[in-house]
């Protein structure tokens, strides 16, 4: 295990390479008070003094970590970022690091002796102790989702198996998995439970056979007691990952055990899969996560805002929750910026608050209307599930709404017929320039029609 003073050298090592990438005053301000209190050959645990630095830098400068320790150490690394403020006996570097004339190397070959320690961890790697039930805000927009996770904790490979979660980037999908392998760790501390990407599944498969290890690959995901994969819908157009992901699954699931899946989309709505894994897919239980209310986001904002043990105004909250409304990943991002200048300098202005959050609610107008927003409004209007609209049914009363949609999102949005015709379920551009022409042409004669779709534009743009 490398001493203090190797935990030094290699931390002024880092500091070097991070000094290349970030600004002096984004260094002083997020790196100097980082503590390197382990390095292991696979393995990274640094301290930070606060949540606000632990969140920042797991949000925005993770990959500037990774990258720098990468370039002196040789390796790829796991990285745990926690909250000891107090923590002594540990490497300790109060500003931009000074130029360190030690060679990187004996600090590599010391790190590539250490093994990490044999006792199971905490937490299987991939899952994070910020992802628990305990605090995840539930609502109508994600009730459903919540409960069946709940179950499939309580009782995995029993209820909801296999278990589908879709919706939105940044509602919480991967925090409902995430809560689901800590609850069963929980429940079954010797539970073998596997949190993987669906991108980190394909490399492994790539890897495995690169190295002529897939026996060892295939026996770490189908012996899972939970096996957990993030958005699936990165299987698409690859067909050998799709065929061992079909023999992962049928492996799992026939012994008796949990599998829960995320992805953007519904199974019938993922592009270029085999159906024989769509209809898998579809064996168990399904359930959407929807952007949540209003009242919701300034609930998410301020259990967030009490873990960051930060007094934000409610008025502050209420901004954020009114003007943020496409993800909630960017909605705490929001919050992180409010709270640390809050923290450094008190209340915050109106001026200023807006001056933070000035390229978040420029991007926020920009994604204001989405296409999912539109395909919503005109399925909930003429009362047809949104999987219907994006099918392959054609009788008249979901062929009418879907060509309205599409009608729309091209005059709604600047998309062009070929980008709306992939939102669309994958239809090519002239299907899309047919519906608008022919929707066009209807509003001139066929005035309920015409009525039916002003209301519909009104009422999206009354809720941009």
């Amino acid at each position: 295990m490398p001493n203090s003073d190797q935990l030094n050298t290699l931390w002024n090592l880092v500091s070097q390479h991070l000094l290349t990438s970030v600004n002096d005053d984004a260094y002083a301000r997020w790196f100097s008070a980082l503590k390197l209190i382990h390095a292991g050959e696979e393995s990274v645990r640094l301290s930070v003094p606060d949540t606000i630095h632990q969140l920042w830098i797991e949000m925005n400068y993770l990959p500037v970590l990774q990258a720098a320790f990468g370039a002196v150490t040789g390796m790829q690394h796991h990285f745990k970022i926690e909250v000891a403020p107090d923590l002594e006996g540990s490497a300790q570097v109060n500003g931009p690091a000074r130029p360190v004339a030690l060679a990187a190397a004996g600090i590599v070959e010391t790190l590539a002796a250490v093994r990490e320690p044999d006792t199971e961890p905490e937490l299987p790697d991939g899952l994070s102790h910020a992802m628990t039930f305990e605090n995840f805000i539930v609502g109508s927009s994600n009730s459903f989702a919540h409960a069946a996770a709940s179950a499939v904790s309580e009782k995995p490979g029993r209820a909801y198996n296999p278990l589908f979660i879709y919706g939105g980037s940044g509602l919480g999908k991967t925090h409902l998995m995430q809560a689901i392998g800590a609850g069963v760790r929980a429940r079954k501390p010797r539970a073998r439970i596997v949190y993987t990407t669906c991108e980190e599944f394909i490399n492994q498969y790539v890897h495995a056979i690169q190295t002529h290890t897939l026996t060892r690959f295939r026996k770490r995901f189908r012996q899972a007691d939970v096996l957990l994969i993030d958005d699936i819908q990165f299987l698409s157009g690859k067909l050998k990952s799709q065929e061992e992901f079909f023999h992962t699954f049928n492996a799992v699931l026939d012994a008796h055990k949990q599998i829960v899946i995320t992805c953007d989309c519904p199974p019938g709505d993922i592009k270029d899969i085999e159906s024989r894994i769509t209809s898998r897919l579809e064996w168990g239980h399904t359930t959407e996560l929807m952007m949540p209310d209003e009242a919701m986001r300034v609930a998410i904002l301020r259990q967030r805002a009490d873990s960051l043990q930060v007094e934000v105004p409610a008025h502050v909250l209420e901004f954020i929750a009114a003007r943020i409304t496409s993800s909630i990943r960017r909605l705490q991002g929001a919050l992180i910026r409010v709270a640390s200048w809050v923290s450094l300098h008190g209340p915050i202005p109106q001026q200023t608050l807006e001056e933070l959050l000035r390229d978040l609610l420029a991007q926020e107008a920009k994604n204001v209307m989405t296409i999912d927003r539109i395909q919503k409004s005109v399925a909930d209007n003429f009362d047809i599930r949104l999987g219907d609209m994006l099918g392959r049914k054609r009788p008249v009363a979901i062929a009418l709404p879907r060509h309205v949609a599409m009608y729309l999102s091209r005059e709604l949005t600047c998309m062009s017929y070929q980008d709306l015709g992939s939102a669309f379920g994958g239809r090519d551009h002239g299907t899309v320039m047919h519906a608008c022409r022919s929707i066009e042409a209807k509003i001139k004669t066929d005035e309920n029609l015409r009525i039916r779709v002003m209301a519909i534009e009104t009422q999206l743009k009354r809720s941009v």
